[in-house]
């Protein structure tokens, strides 16, 4: 039977026992994910302190700016490092493995972290934690999709439940490192987070062969004749990236830059690629034209939202005013905020894509709205500006990141689905790996944009970036009706 046919009648997608109305296998792969978000969050949400703080305060006494820039190139490394999970994936594993083996991987990141010390336990931690949080990343959303027939009007509301696991674990995992770290230390804080992505590797592999079938099948079968060629190139790739580093060619310093660059240069490759495949059919290409906007939108998204835990971290830590009834809340804990409204309203969200299903907005109207939403977040800062150091009220940031989850509902689970929408049958995983990529280069950019937010003279930093949002927004919703004809029925 084909792929295609196997899709029409899967009857996790169509019938039996449901998880609120979609595939039972939904919860398992909600589950896995939430426990991996916990490690991933909670390592993330004290691991800008742990880079700056003075030693004496636990830290690595590393300057603030260069701590953001390196924020933003593992922020970015943990999403280009997709392209190679998605990869392996579809030419040599199948995504069931790559996601099991990828959890084993963040685990052992969190351990070196959590045990070894100094620059050393760091560089370890986070090149594992990057590389293994790529392959899950590609492969948890494939699966997700797999779930689904083609015209599904549920998939955009099942990606809506699965991001609130997403998001339960990010609300979770800060609040319990953060209070870790400040009761015993950074690096318990990270040996809880590794205690956490054990639980989710436990639990995947209880449940892992009730997964479709085809998840367990490799989509694209690398010819064996290739094999060494491939491994050829692996090894080179590693040697020269050794010698980049010894050498000093590639720096603390400029990471971020070179991070940003290398998501640019792969995203063009991979494009290029997909679209000069024979196996991609001209539907499935004009298809692929379709998402190069979509592309672009979310590069520019993510390059403001990912600075929660670039700008909006040095904020919390220096602007805030974090005293509750005489008790100093840990400056991480902001990072809790966005998924506590993430897990009230992506329900809501998922709630109305399903009721309206053909009548919903089309996904770059969605995009457009979402871009939008994230520039007015960052104007909401201006007001605030100005006023001295943690002198912000908490209400006043509990606000400006409401906004941040509105645009956040609005355009990235919409991304995840419809990259798998639009995706050629040959390129399934390679493609949420293209949207993966798009956020490659905006967490990389916001580490970067990092560099230039200046607390004494905010209001200039929020009032660009948040004004050319709001343009590009406009620019999308304006393309959004000539994009819908080339989408070949898809929305």
């Amino acid at each position: 039977m084909s792929q295609t046919s196997q899709s029409a009648t899967r009857p996790q997608a169509t019938g039996g026992k449901t998880f609120f109305g979609h595939p039972r296998m939904l919860a398992n792969l909600f589950s896995v994910e939430l426990w991996e978000r916990f490690s991933f969050y909670g390592m993330q949400g004290i691991l800008l302190y742990y880079m700056y703080f003075s030693v004496a305060e636990g830290g690595l006494g590393i300057d603030e700016g260069v701590a953001t820039g390196l924020v933003g190139a593992y922020g970015g490394g943990v999403y280009l490092s997709s392209i190679l999970g998605a990869w392996i994936s579809d030419r040599l594993l199948g995504s069931e493995k790559v996601l099991f083996y990828s959890g084993i991987m963040i685990m052992f990141g969190h351990i070196a972290l959590a045990v070894i010390p100094g620059t050393i336990g760091l560089a370890i931690g986070l090149i594992l934690v990057a590389v293994g949080s790529g392959g899950l990343k590609a492969t948890a959303t494939s699966l997700v999709g797999s779930l689904y027939g083609e015209k599904d009007e549920r998939r955009d509301a099942g990606f809506s439940i699965f991001y609130m696991g997403v998001n339960i674990g990010g609300l979770v995992g800060p609040l319990l490192t953060g209070l870790a770290h400040v009761q015993l230390g950074f690096h318990y804080g990270f040996g809880l987070a590794a205690i956490g992505m054990a639980i989710g590797l436990t639990q995947y592999a209880l449940t892992r062969k009730n997964l479709p079938e085809e998840s367990h099948h490799v989509a694209n079968p690398l010819p064996r004749t290739q094999f060494g060629k491939v491994a050829g190139i692996g090894i080179a790739g590693l040697v020269v990236v050794v010698l980049a580093v010894a050498l000093g060619l590639v720096t603390a310093e400029n990471l971020a830059p070179i991070m940003a660059w290398l998501a640019i240069l792969a995203a063009v490759a991979y494009f290029a690629v997909i679209l000069s495949s024979k196996k991609v059919t001209p539907l499935e290409r004009g298809r692929v034209y379709a998402f190069i906007p979509l592309f672009i939108g979310s590069a520019a998204f993510w390059a403001l939202f990912q600075q929660q835990f670039t700008v909006v971290a040095l904020y919390a830590d220096k602007q805030l005013d974090r005293n509750l009834f005489g008790w100093e809340m840990p400056a991480s804990w902001v990072q809790s905020i966005n998924p506590v409204f993430i897990i009230i309203f992506a329900g809501i969200f998922a709630t109305v894509w399903t009721k309206l299903g053909p009548k919903q907005p089309g996904s770059p109207l969605k995009f457009a709205i979402g871009l939008a939403v994230m520039g007015l977040a960052f104007l909401a800062f201006i007001p605030l500006s100005g006023a001295g150091a943690n002198s912000t009220p908490l209400l006043a940031m509990a606000g400006i990141l409401f906004l941040f989850t509105m645009a956040e509902l609005f355009l990235s689970p919409t991304g995840s689905s419809i990259s798998t929408k639009l995706a050629p049958k040959a390129f399934q995983t390679q493609m949420v790996a293209l949207f993966l990529l798009s956020i490659s280069l905006g967490t990389t950019l916001a580490g970067i944009l990092a560099g230039y937010y200046d607390p004494a003279n905010e209001a200039p930093y929020f009032g660009f970036i948040g004004i050319t949002a709001i343009i590009l927004g406009i620019a999308l919703a304006i393309a959004a009706p000539s994009l819908k004809k080339i989408m070949g029925g898809v929305r």
